[in-house]
């Protein structure tokens, strides 16, 4: 095993470019001259965390301007040859800065619909295993066996937790770190579990609502996809017409 993440290690460093290296070494100096105010910086470790990104918050603002500046870079040249292509180039610029500053929130979004999307199969498993045991811990580490990958992670991040403190305070960190409804309902759930209610009659309820959730979130999706199919259709026809154009275009150079 050591000599396989050994190899592995090998492979990707000889993946990385000589320009990404620098551009990292870049954003590591950069770093250390960047300063976030304490309210901005408790609320981005938090978003990072639950995106489990491991970089800080000045080395996530760093690498977002490393990335962009090469654009803004342009528009120097782009000064003499064409005013309005440096405006253009400016404007991308700040759109790719943009972008990246917010892609933490992209990931925490995907992150937490992969969640919810598994949630209704986590009810169900619950209200059939609260039947013959109502043990939360051996509940959840016994479903994490064939979780998917991302509810897998938090699910070993909140099983720690769990055995290394309380049990509660535990699932109201898992509910913190997703921030979601259904996240919430979930953990109001186990709570009650592990303080002795009876909850048969709340994950029968809970179990029937994260079913016509989901049965609804596919109805949307499946909504969206002839607008996109659409879309390709014209952008295909558009190709087409163009190919045409340059047949027709070079056959009448030839025959000149």
């Amino acid at each position: 095993k050591t000599s396989k993440a050994m190899r592995n290690m090998a492979k990707q460093s000889s993946e990385v470019s000589s320009i990404e290296l620098w551009m990292m070494g870049v954003s590591d100096n950069l770093s250390k001259y960047i300063k976030v105010n304490e309210f901005k910086r408790l609320q981005m470790e938090r978003d990072l965390k639950s995106a489990s990104d491991n970089r800080t918050p000045e080395k996530f603002i760093a690498d977002a301007v490393v990335k962009s500046a090469p654009i803004f870079l342009l528009a120097i040249p782009a000064i003499f040859m064409m005013p309005i292509l440096m405006v253009l180039v400016v404007f991308l610029g700040i759109a790719i800065l943009m972008k990246e500053l917010t892609s933490i929130q992209e990931k925490i979004k995907i992150r937490r619909e992969q969640i919810e999307y598994e949630l209704p199969h986590f009810i169900s498993t619950i209200e059939k295993t609260l039947k013959y045991n109502r043990d939360v811990l051996s509940i959840m580490e016994n479903y994490r066996e064939n979780a998917s990958e991302v509810m897998r992670e938090e699910l070993d991040i909140t099983i720690a937790d769990m055995k290394t403190g309380n049990y509660e305070s535990a699932l109201t960190r898992f509910e913190s770190r997703i921030g979601s409804s259904m996240v919430s309902d979930t953990v109001r759930g186990l709570i009650s579990v592990i303080r002795g209610d009876d909850t048969d009659f709340y994950w029968a309820a809970l179990s029937i609502k994260f079913s016509d959730i989901q049965r609804q979130n596919l109805k949307n999706k499946a909504v969206k996809i002839p607008g996109k199919i659409n879309k390709l259709s014209m952008v295909l026809l558009f190709c087409f017409i163009m190919i045409y154009f340059v047949v027709f275009g070079i056959d009448e150079c030839f025959c000149q």
